[in-house]
């Protein structure tokens, strides 16, 4: 039978179609994730094989057995290990009696859960050796082929493809990876690295599941192509990216979504689809159905070199980061300041952000050293605020205070952390802050940090043009001051940033909505029009003695008499008025800007999610 499984993927005009996730169906009966799934097949074999009938049903040609834990190390977790060899066969077993014969029958081998050296303490010998326990299972026991899934370390899957060549007979394998969000493995292997080396190991089918939704896999799907033209690649999706809802693991991507990408897998040179977590039968129906609208196939093309080699180049590219989308797309976004606490507690920072998220807030930016006040980092809190509260952030980054050494640093843990966004900036001298003695040099001026980021480390070189070993994908802003006290100095500074990449702008507070045009005309008269996108500062006023201090005593800010005159009126309803002056503002700037950036004042930010959730019910 393994030579049918050739067979059929050399014959078939369209990709063949496999199944859907297993464990998210086991869940949605009632079966606990912290249960072993796989010995289900012992304790629960009609669950196991009423959902391998569904799939059988919806049209899969290629069934997984109920196996992907059940190797040496994640059985003995449950206390298993003496029943693997039960556990697979018995997978085997439910798998072709749901099959009847009309379908394959794919062995399920998943990663280990332990680290191999040389980044954990299980040597490869090892790792062989288990793999080797379980393929021998599943390859005795009469599968079709095996399928090697979700691995993210390199060298744990080609231990198991070594594995499976040295203790089954000339069984067919799919070796297939996942990519986090950046297309890179969680080690850091870029899709095109994966394609070359599964394909070298031996693979007869390469491929990636898991990882996001259909949109990431088919931009990972071409790069292997564009990297092992003449490879067969395997493609299985989550239906998007886990969300926690209530409570409960949601996925957003419905079967309509997955039966559109079908056809996009084919026309791309998918050789086999499916489904991985979160997809049910109803999505593999709805690939199904629209395979079979196109029963001579996709019209797969033959790539050549050139077109090869710049899928490969885009590839390379990470996705943009949320706000980078929606600047591009024209959307009016909303961004909001936060501090970072003085001590160690971030109760307050996580339910302030998660305010601001719940009022609609596109992103959020974190401040470094506001003021020159020792705070905790900057980039740790983003870091906090974007795994607990999910919400994008904007990291600002000053360089007074950095050396060369420590900016480069500094970037390079910003972007493991999954930072993407970087607001560049000076920053405050430390005269004016709590340690007024301490160091105050730099290196690099903002235009200096934008062009080391933009030209440098996006293009995968440090500031000496030593290779990082793959470029960032920071989005970058800088400052700009509306109301500078020299305006043709602004606008020179607001050029060199233009010159050396800054990707959008944000300026200081304004409470004359004309400021702007008659900035960007005098900047658009010496150096054209300023096409970058610009966010408004917007500092909300909470009392008529706020606004007499921002007047008379921080430089840089002017407030109209009339506005000083309302909040004056409106005594103790002060932050009542300043919220619907500043939305009144938002309103009159959006003819020009494409965004707003809010700054709350004493922490309050139940003000500025007020004057969010009026924008939003303004459609703004």
């Amino acid at each position: 039978m393994t030579g049918k499984f050739l067979s059929l993927l050399q014959s078939s005009p369209t990709p063949l179609l496999a199944d859907g996730a297993m464990g998210t169906l086991l869940h949605t009966r009632g079966i606990a994730f912290d249960r072993c799934f796989d010995e289900l097949n012992l304790s629960n074999p009609a669950v196991v094989t009423g959902i391998h009938s569904e799939y059988l049903e919806a049209g899969a040609q290629i069934l997984l057995t109920n196996t992907f834990g059940a190797n040496h190390f994640k059985l003995a977790k449950h206390g298993l290990q003496d029943k693997l060899a039960l556990i697979n066969r018995a997978g085997v077993e439910m798998a072709h009696k749901a099959a009847a014969g009309t379908a394959l029958v794919a062995g399920d081998i998943g990663p280990l859960g332990v680290r191999i050296a040389p980044f954990g303490r299980v040597q490869l010998e090892e790792a062989r050796a288990a793999f080797a326990e379980q393929a021998s299972v599943l390859s005795e026991a009469g599968v079709d082929l095996i399928v090697i899934e979700t691995m993210s370390d390199l060298f744990e899957i080609q231990a198991a493809i070594q594995a499976v060549h040295a203790n089954t007979a000339e069984m067919p394998i799919i070796a297939s990876v996942t990519f986090t969000r950046d297309d890179r493995t969680v080690l850091g292997d870029s899709p095109e690295k994966v394609a070359r080396s599964l394909a070298g190991a031996g693979a007869d089918v390469i491929g990636v599941n898991c990882s996001g939704g259909p949109a990431q896999l088919l931009r990972l799907l071409k790069a292997m192509r564009a990297a092992t033209p003449q490879a067969k690649i395997w493609v299985k999706p989550n239906a998007g990216w886990p969300e926690q809802v209530g409570g409960r693991i949601m996925y957003p991507a419905d079967p309509d979504y997955f039966g559109d990408y079908a056809l996009a897998f084919c026309e791309a040179g998918a050789s086999i689809i499916g489904g991985c977590c979160g997809t049910t039968p109803q999505h593999i129906a709805a690939m199904r159905k629209a395979l079979d609208t196109n029963p001579q196939g996709c019209g797969i093309p033959v790539l050549q070199t050139s077109e090869a080699l710049e899928i490969a180049v885009v590839s390379e590219a990470e996705t943009p980061s949320k706000l980078a989308q929606k600047l591009s797309e024209g959307k009016f976004v909303i961004s909001a300041e936060m501090d970072p606490p003085r001590g160690l507690s971030t109760h307050k920072l996580i339910a302030g952000a998660s305010l601001l998220q719940e009022a609609g807030a596109d992103v959020i930016n974190v401040a470094d050293s506001p003021m020159a006040h020792m705070r905790m980092s900057a980039w740790a809190v983003c870091d906090v605020i974007e795994r607990q509260v999910g919400v994008e952030t904007t990291l600002h980054f000053p360089t007074r205070g950095r050396n060369l050494l420590r900016v480069q640093g500094d970037l390079l843990a910003a972007h493991a952390l999954g930072l993407r966004n970087i607001f560049v900036v000076m920053g405050d001298p430390t005269s004016v802050g709590d340690y007024p003695e301490a160091m105050d040099n730099y290196d690099l001026v903002p235009s200096g940090l934008i062009k080391l980021i933009k030209k440098g480390f996006n293009a995968g070189v440090d500031h000496s043009g030593t290779s990082i070993g793959q470029p960032t994908n920071f989005f970058v802003g800088a400052a700009l001051n509306l109301k500078a006290a020299e305006p043709e100095q602004e606008a020179r500074n607001v050029h060199r940033k233009v010159l050396a990449g800054a990707d959008f702008f944000l300026t200081q507070p304004i409470y004359r909505a004309e400021e702007g045009p008659a900035f960007l005309e005098q900047y658009g008269a010496r150096y054209g029009a300023l096409d970058r996108p610009v966010l408004v500062g917007i500092l909300p006023l909470v009392s008529a003695r706020h606004a007499s201090f921002l007047h008379n005593e921080v430089p840089g800010i002017s407030i109209p008499e009339e506005t000083r005159r309302q909040m004056e009126e409106a005594g103790e309803d002060g932050a009542k008025v300043g919220v619907e002056l500043a939305v009144a503002l938002i309103q009159a700037v959006k003819s020009w800007a494409q965004g707003v950036y809010l700054m709350p004042q004493f922490s309050r930010y139940d003000l500025v999610a007020e004057i969010i959730e009026k924008c939003k019910t303004l459609d703004m």
